[in-house]
């Protein structure tokens, strides 16, 4: 007789309490490394507009959009820079 059919019977359900608390887990991790790594941004949006869009959206639009852009312009360089420092380190 084989392991499975030994155990008794009602044995599945704590399987999928693990696996479901494992799923649990995992993505709260996941949330976590997001909101650190500002993946939370809804203004994000904007970044694909430039400079050559400004006769197609609402001026305070566009004033949002350069904004954001200069945002995540400084991010990126201070991403960039620790991630110079880091390597420097190692």
């Amino acid at each position: 007789m084989g392991y499975l059919e030994s155990l008794p019977d009602g044995w599945t359900i704590y399987l999928w309490l693990v696996a479901g608390a494992a799923i649990i887990i995992a993505a709260i991790f996941w949330m976590r490394w997001g909101f650190k790594n500002e993946q939370f941004d809804e203004d994000i949006k904007y970044v694909v507009f430039n400079a050559d869009d400004k006769d197609k959206m609402k001026p305070e639009e566009f004033a949002k959009a350069q904004a954001v852009m200069k945002k995540q312009m400084e991010s990126r360089e201070r991403h960039l820079a620790m991630q110079a420092a880091q390597k420097k380190r190692a």
